[in-house]
């Protein structure tokens, strides 16, 4: 039985969340910005037209997104994550198998399905009449072709957003025409050096010299190119190796002078990226701690340093990384700047049971792995911050600027979208 996988990514997904909510949106360009409302992180093809480009710093464009009337939204992470949810349990009823690849896209497994291309429009019919959620679904015979195949249903309307692409035929006629970039793992440095070997195209790359391309871009390029020519690399939940490091970095709401609230900044970055680390069953054996002042100001005092420090066992316990990283923090800390921002990385990380146990190292907090299991089990079901360490305040200072943030239309009482008749 041929291996058949749908890819269903949803369109401009921050926007589209922003729209389902606050429907006078609809008929208007719509941008998204990132956090501290820094620079736009999504658009809507309305905005894409008025050329607001990706990741544009939102202080440069606010005068050509208010004269075009474009609605500007601060980002709602509470929304996208309810509406995300919804999508997901949506898709995991029709499809056998499902594989959900980021908030707003996930893989599904089509193998056996006898009319693949219909139960991808009644899919996205579905989402559209229930969540109000607009997707793009690609099929094809490997997951790299599925990704190209959903490119293609979002470039072109008149595919009515689904694509099937399961047959050699249409999979060479679309191969010759898309760029090399739109490959799914192809990025921008790839591409260019690509470029340079004169490959322009999907099928450029699918024909090219297998052997050559491992040599100068790895085996990840290789089984790229097999996966082009339909031989299927990548199984239903065949994600990326776990992280060799995990970073949790935000600029703060406003600037900082003291080390109190720089500490529960820190704090609250120490608790994510541990969350992350136990997520793929890692420990760290050692962080690095940065801190710094505004750089493009140059009215302003500059400074920034950081501090690598190893862990004296390789641990995922949030009260023992924050401990060190705490340590850190006073080391680096000058009093008489404005700080910006700060960051945490953890690094050296090992897969558990891949570590031997120093005999002369501290033993372990008892009880600290079901801790730690039970804290990210109550945070998953009641909302990231329900139970948090005690150096997190539940509303500080230092939080983000979101100044345009719309409702929690979907989970919070007092935010319910309100119909007047």
């Amino acid at each position: 039985m041929r291996q058949l996988y749908a890819l269903i990514d949803c369109n401009s997904f921050y926007c589209s969340c922003e729209r389902i909510c606050e429907p006078s949106l609809k008929r208007r360009p719509v941008v998204v910005l990132s956090n501290n409302d820094g620079c736009v992180i999504a658009r809507t093809s309305e905005a894409k037209a008025l050329g607001i480009a990706m990741g544009a710093p939102y202080f440069q464009v606010r005068g050509q997104l208010a004269q075009a009337g474009v609605a500007v939204r601060s980002s709602n992470y509470t929304l996208y994550a309810d509406i995300s949810n919804r999508v997901m349990r949506v898709i995991a009823s029709m499809m056998p198998a499902i594989e959900v690849y980021s908030i707003d896209e996930c893989w599904a497994d089509l193998t056996g399905v006898a009319d693949p291309e219909s139960l991808g429009r009644q899919a996205r019919a579905r989402l559209l009449q229930e969540i109000g959620m607009p997707v793009g679904v690609g099929i094809s015979t490997t997951k790299t072709l599925a990704k190209l195949a959903n490119w293609a249903a979002k470039k072109w309307p008149a595919t009515g957003g689904v694509v099937d692409l399961s047959e050699p035929a249409r999979q060479q006629k679309l191969l010759r025409i898309a760029p090399v970039s739109e490959v799914w793992g192809v990025g921008r440095r790839s591409a260019a050096k690509l470029a340079s070997l004169n490959i322009q195209t999907a099928w450029d790359l699918s024909q090219f010299d297998v052997p050559t391309l491992r040599k100068h871009f790895g085996v990840t390029m290789e089984r790229t190119a097999r996966e082009l020519n339909g031989v299927s690399c990548l199984s239903m939940h065949d994600g990326p190796p776990p992280k060799q490091a995990i970073c949790s970095s935000k600029m703060f709401g406003r600037k900082l002078h003291e080390i109190q609230p720089i500490c529960e900044a820190l704090a609250s970055y120490v608790s994510r990226a541990a969350e992350k680390l136990r997520s793929q069953a890692s420990l760290a054996g050692g962080l690095q701690v940065s801190l710094q002042t505004q750089i493009h100001n140059p009215d302003m005092p500059r400074y920034s340093n950081s501090i690598s420090v190893a862990l004296p066992t390789p641990t995922d316990d949030t009260r023992d990384l924050l401990k060190a990283a705490l340590e850190a923090l006073d080391q680096i800390y000058r009093p008489g700047y404005a700080y910006a921002k700060c960051a945490v990385l953890l690094m050296n990380l090992s897969q558990r049971g891949e570590v031997t146990v120093d005999l002369f190292a501290p033993a372990p907090k008892p009880g600290a792995d079901r801790l730690m299991q039970v804290m990210d089990e109550i945070n998953q079901k009641s909302g990231r911050g329900t139970l948090r360490l005690g150096r997190v305040p539940a509303l500080p200072g230092w939080g983000m600027r979101r100044d345009m943030l719309s409702q929690r239309a979907t989970t919070d009482w007092e935010e319910l979208i309100c119909v007047r008749g």
